[in-house]
């Protein structure tokens, strides 16, 4: 489907203070043009929101207010007309049946206004730079990610909108600095206060107007949830997402090689991404996790239970455990391969049953799901695998690292557990046994020399109490 979007240049005439009016026509992953229209008006004339032009009304009218309205009510028939006259042009040369020219829509626009349509190439070239989320859109369509990597992107992309209306500076890759990083780190430290400030300023109003707070800009551009605090480790992955953007548009992607840069200019050069930060890891003991097979459950506790007790024994990903149906089990192993490497160097990983894990799958043999097991929604799974371990007495303290102000904390087990936690804990058991990371990678599905494994090389407990006790 063909759709034709509307701007408003952040270019204004010195002279007359008026933009031009930028035209942009998709048609799915295929085609995407853009175009200069000719309609020149002023910002305040302009709704960006509804994508036109905001013809003002008078009561009684002077000499200067009607010229206004004749002008905005000229330049809106106008362009209603181009926007026709582009669809009209799309039908008459096969409705995306077959490519357009690249140089198709600025044709159709100038033959509409009755200009030449002959350019020069440094002129051509220019005028075909995409824009800063124009590109952030070729980065998307054209890059391979795998399916959890691809997530973070799009959320990135919804900050960095709400980022440039909240400082109403647009956004352009050869004006971003690296103070203009330091200042979008701190805008996502700081975004739950700007709506937390919102609401409290509405809710004082009690109905009056108060002009645009940041609960406009979050419409403009929506959060999928209420705005909390980012945790530190959460904006160095989209702080490390923003850099891996811009280098793209470098030319400096391997995988996804522009033809010919977009910028220069990288202002990460200048600007160090925080480090991500994670604490020693905690899991539960073998026996621990026996202990919770046996546990006596009421369902639907029982059945998240054992999902659970299933992924400790295999060790994969959540996202890969939700993937896995009856035809992963293979000679007594089960098969898949994980998605978060699966766009880039896949690899099959087969980890053996062991009698817990063979006895899970004989229990829900007979389920007629598409599934393994009978999941819920992981968000459930994750809030079940909590009650579970209430309900199984394991609430041992452990110290964890609190995700926004990096400092240790004492928590009951129970109130962190997740399914993650069943990845640590296949992970864990198996390198107090064998530490050899490569040899483990190969069941967990880590790539080789994974940093994850430095994580799991401080001595455990038992063996510190071991050495201790020869100073007996």
């Amino acid at each position: 489907m063909a759709t034709i979007t509307l701007s408003l240049s952040a270019k204004a005439d010195k002279t007359t203070g008026k933009s031009e009016i930028l035209i942009r026509f998709v048609v799915g992953s295929r085609i995407n043009q853009r175009g200069k229209t000719n309609i020149f008006i002023e910002a305040s004339h302009w709704n960006a929101k509804e994508q036109r032009i905001v013809i003002p009304k008078f009561r009684l009218m002077n000499d200067e207010q009607k010229q206004l309205v004749t002008e905005l009510t000229a330049a809106d028939k106008q362009l209603a007309n181009l926007k026709e006259r582009i669809m009209q042009a799309f039908n008459e040369v096969g409705a995306g049946k077959v490519g357009l020219a690249k140089e198709w829509l600025k044709s159709v626009i100038n033959e509409f206004n009755n200009f030449p349509t002959a350019t020069t190439e440094e002129e051509s070239e220019a005028e075909h730079l995409p824009t800063f989320f124009e590109a952030f859109d070729m980065y998307l369509n054209g890059k391979k990610f795998s399916a959890n990597r691809r997530k973070g992107y799009p959320v990135l992309c919804r900050i960095l909108k709400r980022y440039e209306l909240y400082t109403s500076k647009p956004l352009t890759f050869e004006s971003l600095t690296a103070d203009t990083l330091r200042d979008f780190e701190n805008f996502l430290k700081e975004e739950h206060t700007y709506y937390k400030k919102a609401v409290e300023q509405t809710e004082k109003a009690k109905g009056k107007k108060i002009g645009r707070t940041y609960l406009d800009i979050m419409e403009a551009v929506p959060l999928s949830r209420t705005p909390e605090p980012r945790g530190e480790n959460a904006i160095s992955d989209l702080m490390r997402r923003f850099r891996a953007f811009v280098r793209w548009a470098n030319g400096l992607d391997k995988d996804y090689k522009l033809e010919k840069p977009i910028t220069s200019n990288n202002p990460f050069n200048a600007y160090s991404v925080p480090k991500e930060i994670y604490g020693t890891p905690y899991y539960i003991t073998i026996e621990e996790r026996n202990q919770l097979y046996n546990a006596q459950l009421e369902e639907p506790l029982a059945t998240q239970r054992d999902i659970f007790v299933f992924q400790c024994c295999i060790g994969c990903r959540v996202s890969d455990l939700w993937a896995m149906t009856k035809a992963s089990i293979i000679d007594g192993a089960v098969q898949y391969i994980p998605r978060k490497t699966k766009e880039g160097n896949p690899v099959t990983v087969s980890v053996p049953l062991n009698k817990q894990a063979t006895a899970l799958v004989e229990k829900y043999r007979d389920y007629e799901g598409k599934g393994l097991f009978p999941f819920t929604s992981q968000q459930e799974y994750n809030r079940s695998i909590k009650e579970i371990f209430e309900s199984a007495g394991i609430t041992r303290m452990v110290t964890v690292l609190n995700p926004t102000t990096r400092e240790e904390e004492k928590r009951p087990i129970s109130e962190v557990a997740s399914s993650h936690m069943a990845r640590r804990t296949f992970v864990g058991n198996l390198y107090k046994q064998v530490k050899d990371p490569n040899l483990i990678g190969s069941l967990s599905g880590h790539v080789e020399n994974s940093r994850a494994f430095v994580r799991y090389r401080e001595i455990d407990e038992e063996t510190k109490k071991e050495l201790v006790s020869m100073l007996d």
